[in-house]
């Protein structure tokens, strides 16, 4: 798999049709897009898109397969632009920090927004956990993040950016599978996939909701992040209560069901220190709401 591979497909896919992807974004010949197209399915393995009077459609397949290859997109343009800074004069940094998987939904926004304003600025990227995030911040390695709203962090100012409900997650050939929503006391009797101290805030959310149903659980496991949980579900066969994005990263084995009733959610907030007067960040904050708007509308 190439990378002309992932930009032709993203170009077929936003425009819908193999012949104006191949006019118009492209200037190659559709013949030998088709080509390339075919080529990238045997690569992935799977159908990625099918052909009807209207055009093209996404598989579910595919729509999978399209976040993550805008995503490399983005980040080959970042390494990219990453070598070319390298190789000329220092020139003014912007640090910037996302908990890990977010990242998916928000940096290529970010980029832009950055590109757009500022072109001549370095932006370098890291992903982490939440308080690692939060701790950087207070030390200055990092300007801005996308985490949670970590407690006892005085120094730092927060701005929510979304408001995620929680959902289930558990196998797919799981009996509670089945249902539209899962009433969170029929979690009673499953073995339970919890939260470490590395989501303090997720954890907390989790647990004062399963306090409020009236469930007393007592987590069969503990795990520092997504993929170590959705690795645990389908191998146990355990439960968890996760973020909404975790259906970004789900594998066939493992599905996702909203809770019924009264649903808990956790806030995304964009944080920075309070005594960080860089224009960067301040044109950056000024650029927020657009940002989400983006992210939102692409959402939708």
């Amino acid at each position: 798999m190439e990378l002309r591979h992932l930009r032709y497909f993203v170009a077929v896919a936003e425009e819908g049709s193999l012949t104006v992807a191949a006019e118009r974004r492209l200037h190659t010949a559709q013949p030998s897009l088709s080509r390339q197209i075919r080529d990238l399915e045997y690569e992935v393995g799977v159908q990625l898109m099918t052909r009807n009077v209207r055009g093209i459609e996404l598989t579910a397949a595919g729509r999978a397969f399209l976040d993550h290859a805008r995503l490399a997109l983005a980040q080959v343009d970042a390494a990219r632009d990453a070598a070319r800074r390298a190789a000329r004069p220092a020139k003014t940094t912007f640090a910037l920090g996302f908990l890990t998987g977010q990242e998916m939904d928000w940096l290529p926004e970010a980029m832009r927004i950055l590109r757009d304003e500022l072109p001549n600025i370095e932006v370098t990227v890291s992903s982490q956990y939440s308080p690692a995030l939060a701790e950087a911040l207070v030390r200055g390695s990092l300007d801005l993040a996308f985490l949670r709203a970590e407690a006892q962090m005085p120094e730092l100012r927060y701005r929510t950016v979304t408001t995620e409900p929680l959902v289930v997650v558990l196998p797919s050939d799981h009996r509670l599978a089945s249902n539209e929503t899962v009433d969170p006391k029929e979690l009673a009797d499953e073995a339970f996939i919890g939260m470490s101290n590395t989501a303090p805030t997720l954890r907390v959310v989790i647990s004062d909701y399963l306090k409020r149903s009236g469930l007393n659980v007592n987590p069969a496991h503990e795990v520092d992040n997504l993929s170590m949980a959705i690795s645990l579900i389908a191998s146990t066969r355990g439960v968890a209560l996760m973020p909404l994005y975790v259906q970004n990263f789900l594998p066939w084995s493992v599905t996702s069901r909203p809770i019924k009733g009264d649903t808990p959610t956790i806030d995304l907030v964009v944080g920075y220190h309070r005594a960080n007067a860089s224009p960067l960040l301040k044109l950056f904050l000024s650029r927020l709401d657009e940002l989400i708007a983006r992210v939102r509308g692409k959402g939708q």
